[in-house]
Formats: structure tokens, C-alpha cells, sequence
């Protein structure tokens, strides 16, 4: 992995039967898009799917906030860049950003926190010594990249009333 940039993940092409009745990406597959682009990230570091299938751990989900930044359509293919913002012994805070792969814009962008579980008692759990070094180094290689304006976003509804001056 390059130092001071994010993790490029596969290439990825909107899907058929991805596309709902506005004629865009359906909301639930850029869930998709980004899970599959984590599941590449977590392959590196040692905590993807042969990991989890040899019963050791594996990575669940604790909260995602995504925004919907533009349309994608029918075959335009993107590129999910990965940032991870923080870490401990058992949780990662990561950040993704969903680019038009030949357009270059930036069409939606998720927040995630992620939890390591033991998966014979489907708790959490520390990272085993490794993995936590791989994910430190990863880290250490994404300290300085600049934090994305939607990171730590907070949803709500301004009211009229509250804006008014006294």
C-alpha cells in the first residue's frame, strides 16, 4: 500500500439488477459496494473471508452513515478509496469514498465502524497480534491524509425557528 494514500480498491460496475424504478443505483447497493470494497480491505489485513471461515474471528458491522452525493446508472463503473481514521484493540473507524471510475466524481461516501468478534462466542474480541500490527502500519499510512468533510456527520432537521435571530 502506497504510503499517505488510501487503500484503491477492485473496480466495481453497477449491476442490472441494481438499478430501481428512478433508473439509478438502488440506495441498498451502494451498501453493496461498499461492503464488498471493506471485504478487500479486510482481505489484507488478514480478517476477510479465509479468516472467518477457519473459525478464528471475523468483522461485523456497528454503525454505517452513508451519503448520497450523486446518481449512478446502469453499467458506470466506480472505485471505492478506503481511509481508515481510527483504531483500537478490537473496533476500526474507517471512511469510503465511491468515485465515478471515468468521470472521476465523487458519487456517495460511507462512514462505518466495524467491530472484531470471536466467532465461537460471537462476542467481541481483541485483533489477534498481527492483524492489530497490519492494521497499525495501515494507520500510520493514512494519519495524514486530510479528513473528508462528511466524517462525523450529524443528520437532523434545522428549524426555522431555530435559525431566526432573537
Amino acid at each position: 500500500m502506497p504510503q499517505h494514500s488510501p487503500v484503491i480498491c477492485p473496480k466495481q460496475t453497477v449491476e442490472e439488477d441494481w438499478i430501481d424504478y428512478n433508473g439509478h443505483l438502488n440506495m441498498a447497493f451502494y451498501h453493496v459496494i461498499f461492503d464488498r470494497a471493506v471485504d478487500h480491505v479486510y482481505d489484507q489485513l488478514g480478517i476477510g473471508e479465509a479468516y472467518t471461515r477457519s473459525g478464528a474471528g471475523s468483522c461485523f458491522t456497528m454503525e454505517v452513515h452513508v451519503h448520497y452525493l450523486r446518481e449512478l446508472s446502469l453499467h458506470d463503473e466506480v472505485e471505492v478509496h478506503f481511509h481508515l481514521l481510527a483504531y483500537d484493540h478490537k473496533r476500526l473507524h474507517f471512511f469510503e469514498q465511491l468515485y465515478h471510475a471515468h468521470q472521476g466524481y465523487l458519487a456517495a461516501t460511507s462512514e462505518q465502524l466495524g467491530m472484531h468478534v470471536d466467532m465461537q462466542s460471537r462476542r467481541s474480541a481483541p485483533f489477534p497480534r498481527d492483524v492489530l500490527e497490519r492494521v497499525q502500519e495501515l494507520a500510520e499510512q493514512h494519519q495524514h491524509l486530510p479528513l473528508p468533510p462528511q466524517v462525523g456527520h450529524v443528520m437532523g432537521i434545522v428549524s426555522p425557528q431555530a435559525t431566526d435571530s432573537p
